[in-house]
């Protein structure tokens, strides 16, 4: 009997802790940042709803750590910002793990990765050379991975065109007022390149994944000292990555794992 109430405490104990899978979270209201300009991780139907990759990855996340969760969306430029000023408590749009984003925030593990690529107009016959690229305009979403890498290694050869969203720069690519453009081959490929909008759009040259520039994958970010949320959101990676739930979300939305 003894040993019986001996175990029973030690549940209770691990409970009140949060040891027990699913238990870290459990009914706590978090508020989850989100960009809702980012197809096909994010973006918003014209009734006002919020959809894609990001937005079921928060979801599940939300679901497995038993988490009450509101989406609150923010422009990508204040992204960071808003999280240091408690606008919200994680982001979850798309946010590779860079050392400099280290500085002022956490990451969890990643939870999918995908390269950068570059897409020119179709019969434009550009390449992507220093020498190729000499005198070119590209345009890239500003505060960006993308836009770090352009800026490093190509800005003395391109004029640089740097926009609050994806979309815009798109739109001004349809425009005629772009040579080329660079953003993440999903996103890019999903978002417009497959699109009646890309129609006369192209991939060209290799992927750029380079750690330097790219980081280690996409992470969500927590302020620094968010232990708890920071250990429950990767135990809830954990978990969906293993009980099928990750792949079900990937297959609605691409025709391989993105996860890498």
């Amino acid at each position: 009997m003894k040993k019986l109430m001996t175990v029973f405490a030690l549940l209770a104990a691990m409970t009140i802790s949060g040891t027990i899978a699913g238990t870290a979270m459990a009914g706590e209201k978090l508020r989850i940042g989100v960009e809702g300009a980012y197809p096909p991780f994010s973006w918003v139907d014209p009734d006002g709803t919020l959809k894609g990759f990001d937005i079921e990855i928060a979801m599940a996340l939300c679901k497995e750590m038993g988490a009450q969760c509101s989406l609150v969306q923010q422009d990508w430029d204040g992204i960071i910002p808003a999280l240091l000023a408690r606008k919200y408590d994680a982001i979850i749009a798309s946010m590779s793990i860079t050392e400099k984003r280290k500085k002022k925030v956490n990451f969890t593990q990643m939870y999918y990765n995908s390269p950068a690529k570059f897409a020119r107009r179709k019969g434009s016959g550009i390449e992507i050379t220093k020498e190729g690229l000499k005198g070119k305009t590209v345009g890239v979403q500003r505060a960006t991975t993308h836009d770090d890498f352009i800026t490093a290694v190509f800005g003395d050869e391109v004029t640089i065109k740097r926009y609050g969203t994806q979309d815009e720069a798109y739109l001004d690519a349809e425009a005629g007022r772009l040579d080329l453009l660079l953003a993440d081959s999903i996103a890019m490929n999903d978002g417009f390149l497959s699109t009646p909008a890309g129609k006369d759009w192209e991939f060209v040259g290799p992927g750029f994944n380079d750690p330097k520039y790219f980081g280690a994958g996409a992470g969500i970010a927590v302020r620094k000292g968010d232990a708890k949320l920071l250990g429950a959101l990767n135990k809830a990676i954990d978990t969906i990555l293993a009980n099928g739930v990750y792949k079900r979300i990937n297959d609605k939305y691409f025709d391989f794992d993105i996860h890498g």
